[in-house]
């Protein structure tokens, strides 16, 4: 079966700049931010939502792989995330962003993806993986409508007077909700905020894997990952090179492949990832990143 032709990441591209209202934001560049467009949803037996757009290298992919990978296993730090092989958070790790905040140079923060997933803080002291639970919840009770992760710890990511955030970056994506449905497994993965033209593209590929893992380490076959956000956004200095994507014509998505499957999610790494069949545009390395 030839893999599917998906319009659907440039039609968000075009409703953003139809619609998108100009914002100011933290990182000191206007937005055109649309809140709450209408979700993405792939049926992963179809194709796999690596955009065709332009192009993205292994080196990219494959990080945002590692990333969401030592995301689950509880990586904190950059040199964790590093064995994972997800090397990207340099810029936002540095002395001077950490100490800000009251962390060590290259520390994400006690309110970061890894802690959440892994080593949720409790009123009792233990710290709580969520990953693993939700796995064997999902093993145990697959009917339930309560199979949800979080990534938000509210305590490390509030500002104000008198309170101080302890996270680099509070988490953009990540809050998922897994049902299986007719002996089949989907996630759907909430965003709260998502830089269109360069983070979505990595957060698709992620979740996407992750999907496929869970579906793997639970016994059940993969029937649609959807991606929703609340706040999708354009920085104003991106807009002609989204512009040059939305005049390429449509591409077939490629597949993905696992090419060793686990029983244990946490036992996965980038290189048991394949992808197959992948013909995008030429790749377009100079959009701008909001650090």
């Amino acid at each position: 079966m030839s893999n599917s032709i998906d319009t659907q990441y440039r039609d968000l591209l075009q409703l953003i700049l139809d619609r998108g209202i100009k914002t100011d934001s933290q990182q000191g560049v206007e937005a055109l931010t649309l809140m709450a467009p209408p979700p993405l949803r792939f049926d992963l037996s179809q194709g796999f939502p690596l955009i065709t757009e332009r192009k993205i290298s292994p080196k990219m992919w494959q990080q945002a792989i590692g990333e969401i990978i030592g995301f689950i296993s509880g990586a904190r730090t950059q040199s964790e995330l590093e064995k994972y092989g997800c090397h990207w958070w340099k810029a936002w790790v540095t002395e001077k962003k950490c100490h800000k905040r009251g962390l060590e140079t290259g520390d994400l923060g006690p309110g970061s993806y890894g802690v959440a997933f892994h080593d949720f803080p409790t009123p009792e002291g233990q710290p709580y993986n969520q990953i693993q639970n939700i796995v064997e919840q999902i093993q145990e009770l697959p009917h339930l409508r309560t199979h949800f992760i979080t990534p938000w710890i509210p305590q490390y990511t509030i500002r104000g007077k008198g309170k101080q955030q302890k996270v680099v970056v509070c988490p953009c994506h990540g809050w998922i909700h897994i049902r299986i449905i007719d002996n089949q497994l989907t996630l759907h993965m909430w965003q709260r905020s998502s830089d269109t033209p360069i983070g979505l593209p990595a957060n698709l590929a992620q979740y996407a894997a992750l999907t496929m893992m869970f579906g793997e380490v639970t016994g059940y076959p993969v029937r649609e990952y959807i991606h929703s956000f609340s706040d999708a956004h354009i920085f104003v200095d991106q807009i002609d090179k989204v512009k040059e994507m939305l005049k390429r014509e449509p591409r077939p998505l490629p597949k993905m492949r696992l090419k060793n499957k686990k029983k244990n999610i946490f036992d996965y790494r980038v290189e048991d990832f394949e992808l197959i069949d992948y013909d995008p545009h030429p790749g377009i390395w100079d959009i701008p990143v909001a650090i």
